[in-house]
């Protein structure tokens, strides 16, 4: 257990961090609960996407800032917040993340149009960002074994996943029943339940608190993530790509992004020590898991609108065609620790993005009629290369990372994971988009306004076909689906071309997994220290190599 967990939690409320200081499996458990709540979140709306353009009829853009603004936002912050818990405890940002959670999702379920609704995803992912670090860098400190630690991150990342996977399911049952703002009143129980039992169980434990807080520098990183993100966002539209405002949003995000780096490599005490990234396994395993999640969040999107919208299925009906995704993704994540053990994170990771690139691969087989086996084949394949490969990356991260930077190592993470998933809506729906919209240039007997109209969104494009009526109106229809499909199949391609790259950058990762030395907690070092710097991992990483 944590040397900096205990130490703070005698003068927590009441030996309320002793209590659950006392079984760390509980802190597991509270602590995959808080993530599995921000987890959902991130993609139980994506089924709620149809329902959501009916009632509030959000232009494209705003369509893709409703879904997008949650995990942008929440990366942007996390470095801040996560430091802010260093700071002042973090429990106690932890606790505050809930309440928030909680207010946003009174608001956004509330919304009743489009600007309320993005503020109110925005809120969330505020909250979001409060809430994630601190589960990991706390799972960090109350598991300074390696092997244990790497069973706690095997139940970790699997809810990662499950969350995610779960989002749709969750999403689709509420829907079948309610109207789509109860998708986020559901977390407001939880929330409420959330902040007693956390207050009661979770140890309170801080890092250093010396120094200044460079808020400066977390609001640099956050604008020029957005920047970059909303110029990709405009290349999607359909903007030309030397336009002026695609052109001036990329630029400054990028500048924005230097200015940055620079100032921490300048700063006494940076908010993110980036020598970090010049250890060859951490800096991969980062990349791995922005890569990974890119994959589940884009694809996991585009697939809830082809299966509705396509298909027409239902939204329950929906959720359930992707909780196969989920089960493999439970499995592959329990499995993880003995795999890890036996084949070490480059071989484990570098597989499992094989294999999920294999599975969008298959996935290209999707059509204009309904196809379970494949759908089925590709969902399995999908949920067991991605959780593979999440959960051996962020293995590898964190026990890469010295425990006196794991809250840092936790920000980083968890800002790759949050980066990732906002990076694949933009990117691959604007990918979409691409491809979709030259499809509806010219449909015969549609009016040219129309067309351009139908091209912003499949489910836009059903609207105006219904308003059509006729000839045209079916035409209109029969190409929007087809459009669909060829995009679609666009965007797996380009989805597994990134997966590949993702494997061969897994290739610089350690061949095996040290527990001999540095991996071990107390047998191995000073038993006052909560987890020792685990000299042996650099140099078993280089021979590893």
């Amino acid at each position: 257990m944590s040397g900096t967990t205990t130490a703070a939690a005698p003068q927590g409320r009441r030996g309320s961090g002793a209590r659950a200081g006392a079984n760390r499996w509980v802190v597991l458990f509270v602590l995959c609960v808080s993530l599995l709540l921000v987890a959902v979140d991130a993609t139980v709306l994506h089924v709620a996407v149809p329902a959501v353009t009916e009632d509030l009829r959000p232009g494209g853009m705003e369509l893709l800032w409703i879904v997008d603004v949650y995990p942008l936002v929440c990366a942007s912050l996390l470095i801040l917040f996560g430091t802010l818990g260093d700071r002042v405890g973090r429990r106690r940002v932890l606790l505050l993340g809930y309440a928030l959670f909680g207010v946003a999702s009174a608001v956004a379920a509330l919304a009743d149009n489009a600007q309320v609704l993005i503020a109110a995803r925005a809120l969330l992912g505020v909250g979001g960002a409060m809430i994630m670090p601190a589960t990991l860098s706390i799972l960090r400190q109350v598991f300074p074994d390696r092997r244990e630690r790497a069973v706690a991150i095997g139940v970790w990342s699997a809810v990662a996943a499950v969350g995610a996977a779960a989002g749709p399911l969750l999403g689709g049952f509420l829907l079948e029943h309610f109207w789509w703002g109860s998708v986020f009143l559901i977390n407001i129980p939880l929330m409420l339940v959330s902040l007693p039992v956390g207050r009661w169980l979770l140890p309170e434990s801080k890092g250093g608190d010396d120094g200044p807080w460079d808020v400066a520098g977390a609001l640099m990183a956050a604008g020029g993530l957005f920047g970059v993100v909303y110029g990709v966002k405009r290349l999607g539209g359909g903007d030309a790509p030397l336009g002026p405002a695609t052109l001036a949003a990329l630029a400054v995000g990028a500048a924005l992004l230097a200015g940055f780096v620079r100032r921490q490599r300048r700063r006494a005490r940076p908010l993110v020590d980036l020598s970090m990234f010049a250890r060859p396994a951490f800096s991969t395993s980062v990349g791995c898991i922005v890569l990974a999640m890119l994959a589940l969040v884009g694809l996991e999107l585009i697939a809830a609108q082809y299966l509705q919208l396509v298909l027409g299925l239902s939204p329950l009906e929906t959720g359930l065609r992707l909780l196969p995704l989920t089960l493999a993704a439970m499995a592959a994540g329990l499995a993880g620790s003995k795999l890890l053990h036996r084949f070490g994170p480059r071989v484990m990771v570098c597989s499992g993005f094989c294999l999920t690139a294999l599975a969008v691969l298959v996935l290209t087989g999707m059509g204009g009629a309904a196809n379970d086996a494949l759908l089925l084949t590709g969902f399995v394949l999908l949920g067991l290369g991605l959780e593979t490969t999440l959960f051996g990356a962020y293995e590898s991260m964190l026990s890469e990372a010295p425990p006196s930077q794991a809250g840092g190592a936790a920000a980083i993470g968890e800002t790759s994971y949050q980066l990732g998933a906002g990076i694949g809506i933009a990117l691959l729906g604007s990918v979409m988009n691409a491809a979709y919209a030259p499809g509806l240039s010219s449909v015969r007997g549609v009016p040219a306004a129309d067309s351009a109209a139908a091209g912003n969104s499949l489910g836009e494009a059903y609207e105006i076909a219904a308003r059509l009526g006729g000839a045209p109106g079916e035409a209109l229809r029969s190409a929007a689906r087809e459009s669909f499909v060829h995009g679609l199949h666009v965007t797996l391609v380009v989805s597994a071309g990134l997966l590949l790259l993702g494997a061969l950058a897994a290739l610089r990762l350690p061949r095996g997994m040290d527990c001999t030395g540095g991996g071990s907690a107390s047998p191995s070092g000073d038993p006052g220290v909560p987890a020792p710097r685990e000299p042996s991992r650099v140099g078993a990483d280089s021979s590893a190599r």
